[in-house]
């Protein structure tokens, strides 16, 4: 099972971090071990001292291929959930301005929270709405009709790249308002108005 990531996908989140538009989806990965084990909470890694928090929806893909069209892509994936994609942006910031890939402040261990998985069909996807509470304030309120690339889009450009295999997982990116979690912060995670998760940081 692979990871795939969506960076800059939403306008504003881009403008946030000071990052162009881009053009073509920002793709990145995360290995299989930076999934967090289902009830466990998330430890600050020692070697950053600025991890933020970025809430996504992920899709699960359901049906594998390649050079895949736009207009066939949603029969790729059936279920949808929540992810965390943690960034050691203290990290990540001196990897590029050195030029250096994102892998070590993006794809370390526990690096990736992932909810239990919900039919796509019970949602509109061109309209759904999506947030974070941290410690009982809401710091990211996104909608998937903010997306500059749709999960279909971002399927179809994956695909001419990765073969797509049952199993992996597509995060699509983050709205604005990311920022750094500390020890004991409460972080939950909604689609609509349904938690999907809720992540206790040590």
């Amino acid at each position: 099972m692979k990871i795939i990531c969506v960076g800059r996908n939403y306008g504003e989140h881009a403008k946030e971090l000071g990052n162009d538009i881009p053009e073509d989806p920002v793709i990145f990965m995360k290995p299989d071990t930076a999934i967090l084990k289902k009830g466990s909470d998330f430890y600050i890694p020692e070697f950053s001292d600025d991890i933020h928090y970025e809430l996504e929806v992920v899709l699960k893909i359901s049906k594998g291929g390649k050079y895949i069209q736009k207009e066939n892509a949603g029969n790729h994936y059936d279920e949808i959930g929540l992810g965390l994609d943690f960034t050691a942006r203290d990290l990540q910031s001196k990897l590029k301005n050195k030029g250096l890939p994102w892998e070590l402040a993006k794809g370390f261990d526990g690096s990736a929270v992932v909810s239990d998985f919900v039919s796509k069909e019970n949602f509109d996807l061109t309209n759904l709405g999506f947030s974070l509470i941290k410690n009982n304030e809401k710091v990211q309120d996104g909608n998937t009709s903010e997306m500059i690339f749709s999960p279909e889009d971002i399927i179809a450009f994956a695909s001419q790249y990765f073969t797509l295999r049952v199993g992996d997982l597509i995060f699509t990116g983050t709205p604005q308002g990311v920022g750094k979690v500390s020890e004991n912060d409460l972080l939950e995670a909604f689609l609509e108005d349904k938690k999907l998760f809720s992540l206790k940081i040590q």
